[in-house]
């Protein structure tokens, strides 16, 4: 079965993509398996360029086809922002991701509600010696000043979905894997990865 590195060390992404790819046919493997620590800067204008410099390298390091991920959370009330600086959004130092959720809700502080927003994925994946695959996915919903549930990450326990009158933090994981931005994005890579690797 063909391997596919997971090229993130983030443990909350490691494990929505091992559930998302489950039945993808291939045969996952993180850094952690290979004891690659391999950090690579995110310093890309756009989430293809950040998702696309991650999968080389981790690519090129391994040999192996990698899948890397680049996403964010783009809130209309802020100008989209903090858009691809979603993980350095907090001028604080070492910022936690609950100190990105209190710096998000301070500067929407007197901006009229609903504070309308959606998350953006961008997945690449790349072969090496080959040319680099892109796949992307959105959900839309809105933030809340509140934070609710324990599930998830980043800014799961802000994120509303008005439907369902839950945020992405009080799903439970199945439900997230189908809804969420990198649920799609995944969607849309599998036949990609299908492509490929014919036997995936």
């Amino acid at each position: 079965m063909t391997k596919l590195l997971i090229a993130t060390n983030n443990n909350g992404k490691v494990k929505e993509l091992q559930d998302l790819l489950k039945d993808a046919g291939v045969e996952l493997v993180t850094p952690a398996d290979l004891d690659m620590d391999l950090d690579v800067e995110e310093d890309g204008l756009t989430y293809v360029e950040n998702a696309v410099k991650k999968a080389v390298a981790f690519a090129q390091v391994s040999g192996l086809i990698s899948l890397a991920d680049d996403s964010g959370l783009e809130v209309d009330a802020l100008g989209g922002a903090p858009g691809l600086y979603s993980k350095r959004y907090s001028p604080k130092p070492d910022a936690t991701d609950a100190d990105r959720r209190a710096y998000m809700i301070a500067n929407l502080q007197g901006k009229p509600r609903p504070w309308t927003a959606h998350f953006h994925a961008t997945i690449a994946i790349a072969v090496p010696g080959m040319q680099v695959e892109i796949a992307e996915g959105n959900c839309h919903g809105e933030i809340i000043p509140e934070e609710r549930g324990s599930g998830g990450f980043g800014y799961d326990p802000i994120f509303l979905f008005p439907e369902l009158g839950r945020t992405m933090a009080e799903l439970e994981m199945d439900e997230k894997n189908r809804l969420s931005h990198r649920a799609r994005a995944v969607m849309n890579a599998i036949p990609i990865l299908r492509r490929i690797h014919p036997s995936s």
